[in-house]
């Protein structure tokens, strides 16, 4: 469970390394696996300047700025329907674009089995793996 001014890793190739979750946008207090939120880019690869015209520095993200993110793994450990419990090493996230779609292209690690259920295909068929 994330809840407010809780760090996430971001496992997509937007730019971003670290956010910080600032809202849940579910109402609720802590954001689970699959739960949408709005984070601040905490801490952001750079922009390569030889590349600054073409489409894919245009995608980059910067530190500061305010995204929604998907929660796809957490530390605490969830209940399955079947009674299993599972939890990860670290809390991560990908970026979202005003779509709801993930804003980069390519996820960077594995992701809960949660995101099906809660209908977040796009995100999860990226995945290279689903846990």
């Amino acid at each position: 469970m994330i809840g407010l001014k809780g760090t996430l890793n971001v496992i997509d190739n937007s730019g971003a390394i670290v956010a910080e979750c600032i809202r849940v946008m579910s109402g609720a207090r802590f954001a689970r696996a699959g739960d949408e939120i709005v984070c601040v880019v905490k801490k952001a690869r750079p922009i390569n300047p030889s590349i600054a015209g073409t489409q894919a520095a245009n995608q980059k993200v910067k530190k500061g700025e305010v995204r929604h993110g998907l929660v796809v793994r957490t530390k605490k450990e969830m209940r399955r329907p079947d009674g299993r419990y599972i939890r990860f090493d670290d809390n991560a996230c990908i970026l979202l674009n005003q779509k709801k779609e993930p804003l980069g292209t390519r996820v960077l690690g594995v992701v809960a089995a949660e995101l099906r259920q809660k209908n977040w295909m796009k995100a999860a068929s990226l995945a290279p793996r689903i846990v």
